[in-house]
């Protein structure tokens, strides 16, 4: 994990402070970015490909990325859809890295190997790969000790449904012999998708278990089960549609806000109409357990933070 300059935290920071002040979450932290709806798979539990939008232009793309650097976001996910189907991924990766965010990457194409993997990886600060039976690609763990190889740190992804959770020990195992770290999220409930959501309780009990055999390897925070016990999603995590507009409050209510190639984010997220869409998300009863909005706050904590990081610190490198 690469270093950012000093300067490179004041707006996060900046960020932090005006939630604590405000007593809100207005100010997001992490933004998945959605650079194609296009993708290999079908996966159930998903609703990306029931959703088909045209690709951002390549400098559209890059109009974003450049109103995340001057926010408060801190990391940036590239992700799909599949990202590697855009032809222009490399003059992408190449443009983030000039920016002032760390850079996560997520992929489940099943030739991974096939691809210049060796010129992206530089680019990248976080790899995730995202393996599991949804995308039927699990003879990706196979490949786990060449891809720990590569000069970034890799994390596998996995969604588990009631149906796999049996099937979970065996890929922490993988990932942990591997020196890969594993991020375990629930298939998450969304419309025009299935309901393969798992159950809760036992799902929090069997990470515990495999935390306890296979120390230093999930990353998954214990916040993000109190989260959903509480019905406490946030907004300081936010996704960006693949036609470059804020999904907002959350992909899952399925409004967007403004068109990020020409709004100013900060700017926007201090209006009115803003305020009242993250309200409507607080007095959300869906509670859906999508990961990303019920495990950020776990970050903005110093004891989880160590929690969720302590796998970087034993498989850190590069």
């Amino acid at each position: 994990m690469r270093i950012l300059s000093p300067l490179s935290y004041i707006p996060t920071i900046k960020g932090l402070i005006a939630n604590a002040l405000l007593g809100e979450r207005r100010y997001p932290f992490y933004a998945s970015f959605k650079l194609t709806c296009r993708c290999h798979f079908g996966c159930p539990y998903c609703n990306v490909k029931n959703d088909p939008t045209p690709d951002l232009s390549t400098d559209a793309i890059k109009a974003v990325l450049d109103n995340l650097s001057r926010s408060s976001v801190l990391m940036v996910s590239f992700e799909g859809g599949e990202p590697l189907l855009r032809t222009d991924i490399l003059e992408l990766l190449r443009y983030a890295r000039t920016k002032r965010f760390y850079l996560l990457f997520t992929t489940s194409v099943r030739d991974l190997l096939s691809y210049p993997l060796a010129e992206y990886a530089p680019l990248i600060d976080f790899l995730h790969i995202s393996i599991d039976e949804g995308h039927n690609n699990l003879a990706l763990f196979d490949a786990l000790p060449t891809l720990t190889k590569l000069p970034t740190h890799v994390s596998v992804q996995t969604v588990v449904t009631k149906d796999t959770i049996g099937a979970l020990a065996e890929k922490v195992r993988m990932c942990h012999e591997a020196g890969a770290n594993i991020v375990i999220i629930p298939a998450a409930v969304m419309d025009k998708a299935e309901d393969h959501f798992p159950d809760m309780d036992a799902f929090e009990a069997h990470v515990a278990d495999l935390r306890k055999k296979y120390p230093a390897t999930i990353h998954t925070p214990q916040g993000f089960f109190k989260a959903y016990k509480n019905h406490q999603c946030s907004p300081a995590s936010t996704i960006i549609a693949p036609d470059g507009k804020l999904y907002y409050p959350c992909n899952i209510q399925g409004t967007k806000g403004p068109d990020l190639a020409i709004t100013d984010l900060n700017t926007w997220l201090a209006t009115p109409e803003s305020q009242v869409l993250r309200t409507t998300m607080k007095t959300c009863t869906k509670n859906c357990g999508w990961y990303q909005y019920y495990s950020i706050d776990s970050y903005t904590s110093l004891g989880s933070v160590l929690d969720a990081l302590r796998p970087i610190f034993r498989f850190g490198k590069k």
